[in-house]
This record gives structure tokens, sequence and C-alpha cells, in this order.
């Protein structure tokens, strides 16, 4: 047994006259450790990987056989220590990646180290596709112009991306307008098995797996890659050479029987499963699609599905590698050579699906592909699944709902307001209750898959030859995920009908799912604050959380993109499609949905016609250099960033002041105080927005202090590289409602010591003054949503110390830890109401340096009339790891402390 040899494993095979090398999996049933013939496929890449990378240092023998016996009850707290092929970032969440690599090279040099040591050790790719905004729409120009104002609001950053492509090794940048991340990683990025050359000439082929500083990572599961979203901090800590660490996952099958009938899509299939599993509870597990229906399924619809899995609340949603998947990769333009060895290896491994066999799961699940029908979902959620012929119904049953989720707590005479817009041409319109404000064919879930976007294009088609289009209240837009289906729609001729009733595009990007929607006209915005008209949006997306698609409309449905055009044509979702007429047409007759609704062999008949391999090639083969604005742009080839101290966009941030070489002992947390209280489902979004700044908050009034014009602002993502601002924009979503602060909505809190009701930053600065640490009491799902690293961060720098929560999603928990933040969680049954905590305690909790994972602390809470609480709460360390993580003060002082010490 060597190092690189664990049970024999290492062995070869020929093809095309090379020699491959790889690591067997049945070497481990023929060393008597365990079957591993009936594993879940995504359990098999998990132990090819501890298998490959087993050096007895981080990854042990015990890793390797634990996860073997998985199919036979493997240890429920066994650890897997992850270290993926490579990395993905977008720009939102990589510039603070790339900020924190800056500032540990810094603090390196400053503290006596070789700053040259801190380098991605794998390869990243970060793909720019978070900044552009929708500005100027249905318009021939307003592509051009979106880019034009997206780079002059993004000099700064882009320029410090660009000094990063030159300064560091193994990392490449994907300039702005050429698609987005997810995309642009499904049909060029993975290669889906690596290979690299040894020194005697073979060659080492091995899975890719991937992990990325986006939610929607996962939507590479449905090319048979592993991979999913990780807080940015644990994405660097990975290009570090630092595994990730979780327990042992649980799979849950899905198995899928039948066929999509005629007019179902991808994206009704998706919300259909989204709504399922989040019901069955899926958090912190993998799940895997197989049986006959997966056949079924073309690899753009498989994907749309695992894209959708932070929506239902998966590590991933993995489909395995099939014949499908090796049609996909030669119709993207992949090397026929590597196909071939792709095919080769996984057959050689045991890993080729087989759509007859089942492996062992944990539980399974079945969907039949042919009961699904035409969804939506929302208003506020996207598991809150709608079918069509109910969502008149349900949009009504929303307004008037109590305060909630599904609710908005308005009265009947809601359905009656209207409200005049004075267009500057003259015209004047009423716009109604439930108006379609937005309808956007945007994100990455639907953008990929040219079935729905071409049904799109066909809806257009029917709309234009019928003679309607959407009422000029309704602003449209088009952002393809990659210049790949322009290429398809103007090769079919359906961009020319999307373009003559408002779709043009307008950017290559993630743009209205992120809330980078941009402005309404201001006469639309007028007229909705005139009368506070209850609007609404439907787009193509995967998030329609509160506050996060335009901050003057209240309900966002996901649907895909045939249905958004469908309700633009509408121009209202308080409609029956099924049923009413959606418009006149130009001789005066009614146009019903099934006028405009296109047959699935209309829409292959296009598809087959104009998705060629030759267009993938064409829009790759300059992918990194097509961008002439991005090429013009100058920068520094120094190591080390020269940050400006007079920056809004770059700042260098205090993670690494005052460390020390070695870290403190864990100590009792005394004295803290609440500064939240919430309910359930508290989003990262709640946490760390990133939509619109406004003008009057701490963020605002920081930018305004510094010279920044209100137009100026950009967005809080695009300005995620400035921890000022980010610490400042913490908590402070425009929706969220502070229980501690009654009657407020917004990011306040009352601070105690005066019982002022005051923005949460400005009393946590305060806290911070007297050297009060903080605590934040929470419901269940705390975090979920987006992988944002600064929510975790900006709960960091805000002083906050624990997080005490009924429970929490995976992502969010994992970068509390890391950032030094203790997630505590109620035990079962209990939480802030039961145990009759108000927020206005003095909380403490028994920590010490000799914690465990998963350890039951004591928390003690005093109210101000001397009145003692004392409760059990559960230490969220979910492994050793991560109390060494929490020790040294967070992730990133450890990965520092440890290349300072040579390891």
């Amino acid at each position: 047994m060597t190092k690189s040899n664990l049970h024999n494993s290492r062995a070869s095979f020929e093809l095309n006259g090379k020699t491959y090398y790889y690591y067997r999996l049945e070497a481990l049933k023929e060393a008597g450790i365990a079957d591993v013939s009936r594993l879940p496929y995504s359990i098999k890449v998990l132990l090819e990987s501890v298998l490959r990378q087993y050096d007895n240092y981080v990854i042990k023998e015990e890793h390797v056989n634990n996860l073997a016996k998985w199919a036979e009850g493997a240890d429920p707290e066994g650890e897997v220590p992850f270290k993926p092929s490579r990395v993905v970032l977008q720009d939102f969440t990589g510039v603070p990646v790339v900020v924190d690599l800056a500032s540990l090279r810094s603090a390196m040099k400053e503290l006596g180290g070789d700053p040259s040591k801190i380098n991605p050790e794998i390869p990243v790719d970060l793909v720019i596709d978070h900044s552009v905004q929708v500005d100027k729409y249905g318009t021939p120009d307003a592509l051009q112009a979106n880019m034009d104002l997206e780079f002059e609001r993004n000099a700064e950053r882009y320029k410090f991306l660009k000094w990063a492509q030159t300064a560091f090794d193994n990392f490449r940048a994907v300039p702005p307008a050429t698609g987005i991340v997810h995309q642009v990683n499904l049909e060029y990025l993975a290669p889906v098995i690596h290979v690299k050359q040894n020194e005697d000439g073979s060659f080492e082929a091995y899975p890719d797996s991937v992990v990325g500083t986006d939610s929607h990572t996962t939507m590479i599961n449905g090319l048979g890659v592993l991979g999913w979203g990780v807080g940015g901090i644990e994405a660097e800590a990975g290009m570090l050479g630092q595994p990730s660490y979780f327990t042992i996952p649980e799979v849950i099958g899905v198995k899928l029987t039948g066929k999509l009938p005629n007019g179902a899509t991808a994206t009704d299939l998706a919300l259909k499963v989204t709504q399922v599993l989040r019901k069955r509870g899926v958090v912190g597990k993998f799940v895997e699609f197989f049986g006959p229906g997966v056949a079924t399924l073309p690899l753009a619809d498989r994907a749309t599905i695992s894209n959708m899995a932070p929506e239902y609340g998966a590590t991933c949603g993995y489909f395995a590698i099939d014949n499908e998947t090796l049609n996909y990769l030669r119709l993207t333009g992949r090397d026929e050579e590597h196909v071939q060895l792709i095919e080769k290896y996984l057959k050689e491994n045991n890993m080729f699906f087989d759509p007859n066999f089942e492996p062992v799961y944990t539980d399974v699940l079945e969907i039949k592909l042919d009961e699904i029908e035409p969804n939506l979902s929302g208003p506020k959620r996207p598991q809150d699944l709608i079918p069509l012929s109910e969502m008149k119904k349900r949009y009504r049953e929303a307004v008037v709902a109590p305060m909630g989720v599904q609710g908005f707590g308005l009265t009947e005479d809601e359905f009656s307001k209207t409200s005049t817009i004075k267009f500057a041409d003259g015209e004047e319109l009423e716009m109604p209750t439930g108006a379609v404000a937005i309808a956007a064919i945007t994100s990455c879930t639907n953008t990929s898959n040219p079935y729905v976007l071409i049904a799109a294009g066909l809806v257009a088609k029917k709309a234009v030859e019928l003679g309607i289009k959407p009422p000029r209240w309704v602003k449209t837009s088009l952002a393809p995920g990659s210049k790949v289906v322009t290429g398809y729609l103007k090769d079919s001729g359906l961009q020319d009908y999307l373009d003559q009733i408002g779709f043009n595009t307008v950017g290559y990007g993630c743009t209205t799912c992120i809330g980078n929607s941009g402005p309404l006209l201001p006469e639309i915005e007028e007229a909705i604050k005139s009368k506070d008209l209850f609007v609404t949006s439907v787009l193509s997306g995967n998030r329609n959380f509160e506050g996060r698609v335009h901050p003057l409309v209240k309900a966002n449905y996901l649907a895909s993109p045939p249905l958004v055009v469908a309700y633009a044509l509408a121009g209202t979702v308080d409609i029956d499609l099924q049923k009413d007429p959606i418009a006149k047409d130009k001789n005066g007759n009614d146009v019903f949905f099934n006028d405009i609704w296109p047959s699935s062999e209309e829409v292959y008949a296009i598809l087959n016609k104009v998705v060629t391999p030759e267009l993938f090639k064409k829009e790759y083969e300059t992918v990194f250099t097509a961008n002439e604005k991005w090429n013009a742009i100058e920068t520094s080839t120094e190591s080390l960033y020269t940050f400006d101290e007079n920056s809004t966009y770059i700042q260098n941030p205090p993670f690494f002041q005052g460390l020390s070489k070695e870290p403190a002992p864990i100590q009792e947390l005394k004295g803290l105080r609440v500064i939240a209280k919430f309910g359930d489902s508290i989003t990262t979004d709640h946490i760390s927005p990133a939509g619109a700044i406004g003008k009057d908050t701490p963020a605002g009034k920081y930018l305004q202090e510094k010279g920044v014009a209100i137009r100026d602002f950009n967005s809080y993502g695009s300005r995620r590289g400035n921890h000022e601002v980010m610490m400042r924009g913490t908590f402070a979503n425009i929706r969220i409602r502070n229980q501690i602060a009654p009657g407020t909505e917004g990011g306040f809190t009352t601070y105690w010591p005066t019982g002022e009701v005051m923005y949460i930053y400005d009393a946590a600065m305060k806290y911070q003054e007297q050297g009060t640490g903080l605590v934040v009491l929470a419901g269940n799902d705390y975090g979920m949503g987006s992988s944002r690293d600064w929510a975790a961060k900006g709960t960091y720098l805000l002083g906050i110390k624990t997080v005490i929560a009924q429970s929490y999603e995976r992502i969010h928990r994992s970068n509390l830890v890391m950032m030094g933040v203790l997630p505590l969680q109620f035990m079962p049954g209990e939480n802030a109401e039961t145990l009759g905590l108000k927020g206005d305690e003095t909380i403490s909790v028994n920590l010490t340096d000799d914690v465990k994972p998963r350890d039951i602390l004591t928390v003690t809470a005093v109210s101000p009339d001397g009145k003692v609480t004392e409760f059990k709460a559960l230490a969220r360390f979910d492994s050793e790891v991560e109390v060494d993580y929490y020790r040294h003060g967070g992730i990133l002082q450890m990965v520092l402390r440890n290349k300072l010490a040579g390891k």
C-alpha cells in the first residue's frame, strides 16, 4: 500500500494509443472493504475523489473505507474531506474572493511570509455575469447601451479582476457580455473527465467535480459533474488546497417514469420537483435522479432540474452520465477523442448510467413525468407551486391572505384599484392591480434550454402574426445565458418576432433574477407609488424572494419563458390564461392561450435544425478575447495589489488586523445582547441583499459621504469588494421584519441600553464601542437562499458572536463557522417563543476550548427584571475541522497561519 495506491486501486487502460491511469472502485470490493457496485452514482464520484487523493494526512483510510460502506450503513457522523477538481466564480461573489486572496498576499508579506504561496492550487474560472442591469429595454440598442453602462459603473472592479487574471496562476476570467456562469460552465468549461499528463508521458484520468460561489453551481450535475455552491470563503479554502469537510450525505433517489406530455416544459417539471422535494425535506442531502424517465429527458432539461437544487434545498440534484450526456458534449463542440475517453473511463470504472439499474438509496420518491402540467410558483418562494389552471385563484387568495410567505394581508378593495400612467408622449393608461410590471426571460435556469427559448420565440411569432403585443406598463427583457442562444434564435428567425413585442436582448448575464431588473419608467413608478398599487412580475428565474426582483413589485412568479411571454401579452396575472381571452387581435377578435401556444413538434422542428455543434464552436473559440472593451482595460502586472483608500468598490478587509501567529483558546461568550429576532425562512437575501442601495440607508449615507452621487450607487452586489458598504447592507433588506423593532420593515432594531429604534448597523457600532457582543435569534431554515459569503462576513463584522436558530440551510451554517461565528440550534420542540425569550435579555453561552462537534451547550438568558432562563442548544460544528476554523477565528485566518508555518 502506498500513498497513491490504496487497496491496489491504481489501474490503467489504453485508448487511441495512449495509456490512462485511474483509480478503480472495484478494488475496494476485492480488498474486502465493501461491495461498491450498488452505490449511488454521486457517492461513487465522492469515493473516487478520496481514494485518488488519499494521503494519510488530510484524507485517511477511514474516510475511504467508511464512504465505501455507504450502502451497508456508513457511520452517519463520518466525514468526507472533499477536494474538488476546480472552482467556478461569478463576479458578485468572485470579487470578494479575489479581494481576500489579494488581502491574504498583503498579510502574508506583513507577517514575513512569502506572498507567492497565496495562489490557487486548482483551476479557477471566473465568469463576469452578475453586473449587467436592465436600464434600457425594448429597443435594438438595448444590449450595447446596457453594456456601456455596465463598463462605466464597474470600471474599477473590472480593472481589479483583469489584474487578478495576470497576478494569479490557474485563474481565468470570462469577460462581461459573454454569458451566465452556469451556462458557460455547462456548454464549455466542464471537461467532465479531467486528464493530466504524468512525467513519464502517461495520463491520469479522473472525474470532474466543482464547487462554485453561486448556489446554482448545481446546474452542472445535469451533465454528470458533481458540484454545488459554497460560500466564497469555502471556495477560497479549496483554491488554497484545503478540503471542504461535510458529513457523509444521505442520498434521496428520485425515480422518473413516463415522458413529459405535449405542452409541458422542463421549467414546469423543475417547479414540481422543487415542491415535492421541499415537502420531503432534503436540506443537506444529495438528490439523484434515476429510472426509465431519465432517458426521455434531453440534457438541457436535466440541467434545468439540477439548477433548482438550492430551491428544493438539496446539496445537489445529480444525473449520472449516459449516452444523452455524450451526445450533448458532441452537440456543444467538445473534442470527439475526449468524448470517447469519457465513455471509456466511466464504463471501466462502472460509473456509466444504466436506466434499468436501481442503486441503494436512503429513500426513494417517484415523479411521473406524464402527469406534469404547466406550472408557476410564487408569490414569494420557489417551492410554492401553482398549476397554471389555478393561477388566477391563487393570486387572488395571496393578495388577501394574512401577511406571510404566501400572503400580503390586503383587503378585497385592492382588486378594484387602478392607477393612471401619464406617458411622456401624452398617452394615458389605467394600470390595474395585478398588472405585470416586469416580464423577464432571464436566469441560468432556463436560458440554457433551447426548447423553452424556442417555445418563447414561437409564442412571440404567433402574437406578431395576430397583431398583439404587451401593454406599455410591462417591462420586457431577454437576457440569454450565452451568445449561442442569440445564434439559434437569429438563425431560426424567432429573435425578430421577440424584438417586435419588446423582448430585445438586454445583456448576457444574470439580470432580473438577482434584482438587476433596472428601473421602471419614471411615469410607471410614479403611478405605482401614488396609489401604492399592487403590481407583479413574471420571470423565468429561480428566485422570487421578497424585495429581490424590484422594490415596487410585491408578488413575483417563476414561469417558463413561453409563459413569461404569454403573461406579458396579457399584462396581468389576474387572468385565467386557459379560459379568458388574452387580448384582441388586429381584427378585433379574442385571442386565447391555445392560439399562441406552440406544440412540442413545432419546437423540435426548429430546434433540430438550428442548434448545431458549429454554432457552439464558433461562439466559444474566442470566449476569452471577443470583448474589445475588456481587452482595452489597462492594469498593473505587480503580484501585490495596491489598495486605494478612497475606493468605494475595492477595500482591504479587516479580517487579518492584529492577527497573532497562534490562535487563542476558545472562551465562554458572555453578556451578549440580541440585535435581531426573526421568524422562519430568513434568507440570505434578507441578511445580505444584492439589490438597490437606498439613499437614506447606512450604506447610502456612507457612499454620499464618499462623494458618490445617488445615480452612481450601483447595487450591493457590485460593491461586494468593499466591506464598508457590505457590513452596512447586512440585515438591510427592505422587506425584513425584526421582531424586536415592532411596526418597522427594513433593517431596524431596538438598541437596548436606550430603547431607541435605529438601523441595525448603527446599533451594532454602538455595541462594538462598548465591547458588547451580539446574538441573533431565529426560526427554521435560517440562511436559505444563495451562497452569499457576505451574509456571514457581514454578520461577523457587525460583532455578532452567535446565531441561535431552529434549523439552518447548509451553506449559510457552514459560512458562519468559517467566519468564526458560532451557529447554535435550539433543541427539538424549542424556540425563542416556547422559551419565553423576548429579545431584551442578556445572553451567555458556556463555551470552552474542549468543545466537540455537535456538543450540547448551556445558554443562559437574563431578562431586565432579573429572570433567568437556562436552556440547552446544539453546537452546529459538524466536523472537527470546523472547531479548528472557529478556534482560529475563521478559515482564512487558519489558512494564513498554516501557510506561514509551511503546512
